[in-house]
């Protein structure tokens, strides 16, 4: 079965041969997780990189029935940014195969306990907000909160409903390795 592969451009040209390269690429992920129903390759030229050796950035996004995965890696050629994303995401499938196969202790699966994530457009009225994203939020406790937040990549935070709590939770991971919790209140 062939994955859809939509591939966006930032400040940069897409080649023929760097299309075929993608197209060819991420058409193989299919083998590794089978029910991949889209994926997303996002490519990037940052001209203001501090690092000339960080300025060509690929993103894979894939997505498919109660789970999203993703990876960004950057590299001074982008052949070398997407082989080393590929090689992430295929990592982060493994993992969540194993996860997802292996059983949880409340009867759930991983998949079923993902967040599904909806990518925004970038906002240019108004110049303070650069981005907006919206996502559907499913119910989880703590701990699965913290494999979606690594099965996604999110090295700094994730936003969770609180099936504890019952209430919105913001998970962030702290410089000494542990994690802590941000509990919102409305005044």
């Amino acid at each position: 079965m062939a994955i859809p592969v939509e591939v966006v451009s930032r400040n940069m040209e897409i080649s023929e041969r760097l299309q075929d390269y993608i197209d060819k690429k991420v058409a193989k992920l299919d083998r590794y997780l089978p029910g991949i129903e889209e994926a997303r390759v996002d490519v990037t030229y940052e001209k203001s990189a501090r690092n000339a050796a960080d300025r060509q950035i690929a993103q894979i996004t894939i997505r498919g029935k109660g789970f999203i995965l993703r990876s960004e890696e950057r590299a001074d050629d982008i052949f070398a940014a997407l082989d080393t994303a590929l090689d992430k995401i295929q990592r982060r499938i493994e993992r969540f195969k194993g996860k997802r196969y292996r059983g949880r202790g409340d009867g759930k699966s991983v998949a079923e306990a993902i967040v599904s994530e909806t990518e925004g457009e970038s906002v240019e009225e108004q110049p303070v907000i650069a981005k907006r994203k919206r996502f559907l939020v499913t119910p989880m406790d703590e701990l699965e909160a913290i494999e979606q937040m690594n099965l996604l990549g999110h090295d700094s935070f994730f936003v969770f409903y609180n099936t504890n709590s019952g209430a919105i939770n913001i998970l962030y991971k702290r410089r000494d390795g542990t994690y802590g919790i941000i509990e919102p209140e409305v005044r």
